[in-house]
Formats: C-alpha cells, structure tokens, sequence
C-alpha cells in the first residue's frame, strides 16, 4: 500500500470525471440530441446531465448504462465510467489505509507500558478477521447491508447506484447476480467495514439459509459454500 499510496490523487479523478463528461457532451451532439432530449431519455434532468457533461456532478451507473444505449456509444461511456469508479474505490482504500494507521498511531501513543506479552492479544481484536465472499448474490448484499445497519437507500448512496439496483439484488425472484464491477465494489465495502459489521456479516449469513434460488450454479458443498471460514492471523479458525 505505502508503495502506491497517493496513485489516486482529487485532482487525478476530477480530470477523469471532467473527461468523461466531454466524452458524453461528444456523444450526444454525434447522435444529434439536446441535454433536454438526453435528460428525458435517460430520465434526468437537463441540469444533471449540464452538470455531468462539465464534471461537477457524480452520477450512477444505471444512467451510463442508459446513455450508452441511447447514444450509441457502443460502451465507451460505460467502460469510461467504470475506469472513474475505479480510480474513486482505489482513492477511498488509501484514505481508509491511511485513517487506520493513524488510529494505529494514537493508540499505541495513548497505550500504558505494558509488558509486552500482554498486547499479543491485540491483532486479534484489530481487524484480523478474514472474510472473502467468493461470489456476491442477493443473499450476501442483503447480509451486508443488514450488517452495516444501513437503508436500502443509504447503502445505495455508499455503493453509488441506484436504490432499485439493491432491491433487484435482494430480491430472490431476481437470479442475476451483481455484475463483475459491482461485485468488486462490494468486495471493497466489506473491507472497508469495522471489525463489528464484518462479525455482524458473518453470523447474519450462518442464520440465513441459501435458497434454492442462491447460486445454482455453484457445487454443492453445503449451506454456506459462498463464505469462506473466519480466519485469525495466526492461521487458527475463528469461532461465531
């Protein structure tokens, strides 16, 4: 991490986000139509989509992915956009990163001396707990926004999509899981959570039986194949 910290300054994605506006302003005068005209196609104002075109505004992808279709484009502006939200979730680690380490600081600075046998224990209360999802479905999404304590709207907004995004996830009538870059995104969330939301997440999915709609694909190993098992750092599993 110290060897790429600081790869994704502000300035870095304000020129991408600027960038892909030109790009969609490009498009749209190719295809021949106002903003007003996109706005109404893509069901946004014409001063979202103003505001878009000269980078002042973020965006959710279901409306790259209309504008897309609707001009055209052939998916550059969605691929564009997936580039710019990758540079954002890289930034977003770093900033996490570099919060971390210094709480890590404050603490060690505020800790009495005690002996030194007796903070072995602290890896183990610090966000050692491994979690890898394998492959998200509505079955993980849900679990983690439950874990979060978040509304579908709120974690949305955490995700930047739209809220109708996560409820297609949640729905278990719905048998497409979250695309490749979302899935990613959601990687990036669980990360990014405190130790308590990744135990939350955890014990939530062990009361949460797979239904028969939850990846049918995949082999049958048993009710929770999707997780993998709670590790600590010293390789031991860990016990919910």
């Amino acid at each position: 991490m110290e060897a790429v910290l600081g790869s994704t300054t502000p300035e870095r994605i304000r020129e991408a986000q600027q960038a892909l506006g030109r790009r969609l302003a490009q498009c749209r005068k190719a295809a021949g139509l106002t903003q007003v005209a996109l706005a109404r196609r893509t069901a946004y104002s014409r001063s979202a989509v103003a505001n878009v075109e000269i980078g002042r505004q973020n965006i959710s992808r279901g409306f790259w992915e209309c504008a897309d279709r609707e001009l055209g484009a052939g998916g550059t502006l969605l691929e564009a956009f997936d580039a710019l939200y990758e540079l954002v979730s890289t930034r977003r680690v770093e900033r996490a990163w570099i919060a971390e380490q210094d709480r890590l600081r404050r603490h060690q600075a505020a800790a009495p001396p005690y002996p030194q046998h007796s903070l072995t224990v602290e890896p183990a209360v610090c966000g050692c707990t491994m979690i890898t999802i394998a492959r998200w479905s509505g079955r993980e999404t849900l679990a983690l926004r439950e874990a979060l304590r978040l509304s579908v709207q709120a974690f949305a907004e955490r995700l930047r999509i739209a809220p109708s995004i996560v409820a297609e996830w949640e729905d278990r009538r719905q048998s497409a899981p979250p695309s490749l870059t979302m899935q990613a995104a959601l990687d990036d969330a669980l990360k990014l959570a405190d130790q308590d939301a990744r135990t939350r997440f955890a014990r939530i999915l062990q009361m949460s039986p797979m239904s028969s709609n939850d990846h049918a694909d995949a082999p049958a190993v048993g009710r929770y194949a999707t997780v993998t098992p709670l590790h600590r750092g010293d390789g031991s599993q860990a016990v919910l």
